[in-house]
């Protein structure tokens, strides 16, 4: 069903906030119907129903988006689940959103902004203060803007519909479903798109969701489902190798998922890959190094780093007899305060990960 918002007009609700109320040109197999659309009630209709600036002649950044999708401010309150209040603190004090505005002052945010809240969301989740996270968008989003000029527009709406098909089957929690999307999926991308690209941002999407009824068991689910096929794949691709890489979790900072694929990702570097179960002492890394002598101890971290982090590290790098590695989010987080350690530092992304490893075990990568 495809829906086209007309004639909109903003007015102030008995909260204080906006709504979108106008006409829709609503398109299905009996013709095409006029409908008045309040977004209160879009849940009721089977379509996505966004605000187009078709219909909203006066917003500022003129006729370059006249097709893109806009939403009111309740509306993104209610897909992010961060409040007005907190949404307009964002802008107005950190400037971390930038919405379209109406002549009349009203705010719309796109799909962008949306995605960037949940962005936002996401870094004070893992633990950096919001003041922070400017710094930290300034230096990603160049990057997330590259990736999306690269990727044509079918790339993205193939994984878009990888992705929703994942959703479907997790939501009727039909595992042979899952089960044959996963197959189709691994047929059609090489590994690191599979779980970069396409299954873990469905998996972080549903996390961030997953404190909602019904949501939880669905995260669930999907975790436990991906969590037995990582540990499939890396069996078929172990390798046995005299020196061993070690794989584990800093602390309690990442989830077993999030470690599993790290591991995956580097499974293809001729090391054996070891993995260490999650909640492994920090303190008693020194003595399992000692009795399996790795090449390489690689700790995966996904929040942000805390400022003794360093400290902990280099400590830690002075025991052990083996080169200490840094992965994650955290590794991109706090390489410019590690810069001139022992202490190498692999990234985020998988391809990378793979690549620095290599060039750190060669001795061809100063940390």
């Amino acid at each position: 069903m495809g829906c086209v918002l007309r004639q909109a007009r903003i007015i102030p609700d008995s909260d204080g906030y906006a709504s979108d109320i106008g006409r829709l040109s609503v398109l299905n197999k009996h013709g095409v119907e006029e409908l008045e659309w309040d977004p209160i009630l879009r849940a009721d209709f089977n379509c996505h129903m966004p605000v187009l600036t078709e219909g909203v002649p006066d917003l500022q950044r003129g006729a370059a988006l006249e097709q893109e999708e806009l939403f009111p401010i309740r509306e993104v309150a209610r897909l992010t689940g961060i409040n007005p209040v907190t949404l307009r603190a964002w802008e107005r004090r950190y400037g971390l959103i930038q919405p379209t505005r109406t002549e009349s002052g009203h705010r719309l945010y796109s799909m962008a902004d949306i995605e960037k809240v949940r962005s936002i969301l996401g870094w004070i989740d893992r633990g950096v203060a919001v003041s922070k996270v400017g710094k930290i968008l300034a230096k990603t989003e160049p990057l997330k803007a590259l990736a999306k000029i690269i990727p044509d527009e079918l790339v993205q709406a193939d994984y878009a519909q990888w992705q929703q098909e994942v959703q479907v089957a997790v939501t009727a929690f039909d595992e042979v479903k899952l089960e044959q999307v996963y197959g189709q999926i691994f047929s059609s991308y090489p590994l690191t798109v599979v779980f970069q690209d396409i299954l873990m941002p469905i998996w972080k999407l549903m996390l961030q969701r997953h404190h909602a009824f019904g949501q939880t068991s669905e995260w669930l689910f999907l975790d436990g489902f991906l969590r037995s096929r990582v540990l499939q794949r890396m069996l078929l691709v172990r390798v046995m190798q005299p020196r061993r890489v070690i794989v584990c979790a800093l602390a309690d900072q990442a989830h077993e998922l999030e470690v599993l694929v790290t591991a995956l990702y580097l499974s293809s570097v001729d090391s054996a890959i070891q993995l260490l179960a999650i909640g492994q002492p920090f303190d008693e890394l020194t003595l399992v190094c000692e009795c399996i002598k790795p090449t390489a101890l690689v700790l995966v971290s996904n929040h942000a780093p805390a400022p003794e982090l360093p400290r902990r590290l280099n400590r830690l790098a002075l025991s052990l007899d083996c080169q200490l590695l840094l992965a994650g989010d955290a590794s991109d987080l706090a390489q410019d305060s590690l810069a001139g350690s022992s202490i190498g530092c692999l990234g985020n992304e998988g391809m990378v990960m793979r690549q620095r490893l290599k060039q750190f075990l060669a001795g061809n990568l100063d940390t």
